[in-house]
């Protein structure tokens, strides 16, 4: 029996990462740790809030004493880290919540775990998931690699590019058993809507402007977010100790041609002429700081560990739309702010 702690694992990413390590191994018991902020959801979970081996924790990473009770009741052996402080626009206006409890609250992990251990660090694994965003940006050719120089140019990536490198540390000095993933930029089900790609779909649906940008031409690489999860599954399993491993989509896109091509979706979905949205697109103040292009090489992962995206990415911007079509209900309870009863509900009765 494995004991598998999953912080930030109630949000986008770490709930399809709960969801795919529950179903795939019912011989691990999952501990699901989230402080439950704003784009922590438990409906996320539902269809596995039963599992006799899932366990739910609402608590702060960034409270080592408590994170050094939690490893020693649930006897940890395993840490996926995804909880964090995540959108760029936020950490523009509010970089302290940003350092706590991406900086702060990776070294409460890192610390709890290295004492739990105890310098026992035989199948004991302390997996970092990262971003992309800490190598800064790239002009219109080239790629970033395991060994591009950090670079980061918010408040965000700076705070996550130090918690990677406290991570590392703790690998160089203690020789905690860890591994580190850069991913590129996700889309898919259970996204919280102020991200580009839900909040443009539900801007369409109720013909609200789609704030872009600039112009529109920064690029991102894109991922679908399941296939995000299957990578940290390979890597959790599979990765060597003290390495990192990039993840990205090979699926580069100017923002402009993303919003079009999501308008494009919508708009058929709804029935609507297509392009009938493009009127909704309006063009605003760049971002300070805003980086121009990102692209991931995974080959490393894909040559050590087999991995591959699945999905074509119109494929899944269409399986995408549709989720979000079919689940206005889920959008509505996060806008209104009405998912975060849920909870109450669930464990507080």
């Amino acid at each position: 029996m494995k004991n598998i702690l999953i912080t930030g694992g109630a949000g986008f990413i770490g709930s399809h990462v709960v969801r795919l390590f529950l179903n795939s191994y019912p011989n691990y018991n999952i501990i699901n740790l989230d402080l439950l902020t704003y784009a922590g959801n438990l409906e996320n979970l539902k269809d596995i809030q039963n599992y006799d081996n899932y366990t739910f924790i609402k608590e702060d990473i960034c409270n080592l004493d408590l994170m050094k009770t939690i490893f020693e009741k649930h006897q940890i052996d395993g840490v996926i880290h995804l909880a964090a402080e995540s959108h760029v626009d936020r950490s523009i206006l509010d970089p302290f919540s940003f350092a706590k409890t991406n900086i702060i609250g990776t070294l409460s992990l890192l610390q709890a775990a290295k004492e739990f251990w105890k310098d026992d660090f035989k199948n004991k694994l302390f997996y970092h998931v990262s971003t992309d965003e800490v190598y800064g940006t790239l002009s219109d050719s080239g790629y970033f690699t395991e060994k591009t120089s950090y670079d980061p140019h918010s408040p965000y990536s700076a705070s996550k590019a130090s918690s990677d490198h406290f991570v590392r540390s703790f690998y160089d000095t203690y020789g905690l058993p860890i591994t580190i993933s850069n991913c590129s930029n996700n889309y898919g089900s259970h996204q919280f809507p102020e991200k580009l790609i839900p909040l443009f779909i539900n801007n369409i649906c109720n013909n609200k402007k789609l704030p872009v940008y600039g112009e529109g031409n920064n690029v991102r690489d894109w991922l679908f977010v399941e296939d995000h999860a299957k990578a940290i599954d390979v890597i959790f399993h599979k990765g060597r100790i003290g390495e990192t491993y990039n993840i990205g989509g090979f699926n580069e896109w100017k923002n402009i041609d993303l919003i079009k091509l999501i308008i494009k979706t919508v708009d058929k979905h709804l029935g609507r002429s297509e392009g009938t949205s493009n009127e909704l697109i309006t063009y605003v103040k760049d971002r300070a700081g805003h980086d121009y292009r990102y692209a991931i090489d995974s080959s490393k992962l894909n040559s050590e560990l087999g991995w591959k995206p699945s999905l074509q990415f119109e494929e899944g911007i269409e399986k995408t739309v549709t989720w979000y079509l079919e689940n206005k209900a889920w959008v509505e309870n996060i806008t209104s702010g009405s998912y975060q009863e849920y909870y109450a509900e669930m464990y507080e009765k």
